[in-house]
């Protein structure tokens, strides 16, 4: 939308430790050292670095992601993380539904549905991923199919902070990358149901996600209704996270 700051986000997977991720966000800071930057920063750790990586990063303006969370508030969930743990530790986002999530850990649109609720009752803000496979998309589904994971989702969501992730999954990490035009023409379409479906349905950010990099994110970003960037392998080097965000 007109007017509505970019925002562009690194998703770091199971990538770096705790000495890596400080260089990255260490030369990151360095690079921004007097460079007049316009679009919010958002970077996605793994859990074991976010407490670490949290007062440099709010020094910098730089918002910490978590790359998941539990549903429940506490108890007997070994290997899980509660949204009042990352919001303990300086996370103030959470993805929620990475096609990773639901493709290699089957996570249901009913469980997602929780999890947006339990990160918005907990006073953090969902990332919501969307997308569809390949197969999806030859067979003309990928529109429908995307609303439906929306509907399902944002089930009896407030009046609350909420980012969109677009993520066509066959250009994930696969070096096929969606045209501009693919996303224009899918991030219009999720526009359409968010102001449909809610009053400020026109401010939500939606952010286009897969194989994102220095070389095609000024054409994706110059997109209508493409309001930022959900970076994966290009997030890994702070010079080339750095580019797109200053494309």
């Amino acid at each position: 939308m007109v007017g509505m700051q970019q925002i562009v986000a690194g998703n770091w997977k199971m990538n770096l430790t705790l000495s890596q991720g400080q260089i990255f966000v260490d030369n990151l800071v360095a690079g921004l050292d007097g460079v007049e930057l316009k679009r919010q920063l958002l970077l996605a750790p793994n859990f074991t670095l976010l407490a670490a990586l949290a007062r440099s990063c709010a020094a910098s303006g730089i918002g910490l992601v978590g790359q998941n969370c539990a549903f429940q508030e506490s108890g007997a969930f070994t290997g899980e993380t509660s949204v009042a743990m990352l919001k303990d530790v300086g996370a103030g986002y959470v993805l929620v539904g990475h096609s990773e999530r639901r493709q290699l850990f089957s996570e249901s649109d009913k469980l997602l549905q929780r999890k947006v609720q339990a990160v918005v009752g907990g006073g953090l803000v969902p990332i919501l991923c969307v997308g569809e496979t390949l197969e999806q998309r030859q067979s003309g589904a990928a529109y429908t199919l995307v609303v439906e994971q929306l509907k399902s989702a944002l089930s009896d969501f407030p009046d609350a902070p909420l980012l969109v992730a677009y993520e066509p999954v066959w250009a994930i990490g696969t070096g096929r990358t969606a045209t501009p035009e693919d996303a224009r023409l899918m991030h219009q379409h999720i526009r359409k149901f968010l102001v449909a479906q809610f009053t400020w349905g026109a401010g939500v950010p939606i952010l286009y996600g897969g194989s994102a990099k220095p070389e095609n994110a000024a054409s994706l970003l110059s997109q209508p209704e493409v309001n930022g960037l959900l970076v994966g392998g290009a997030a890994l080097d702070p010079e080339s996270f750095l580019q797109i965000a200053l494309a």
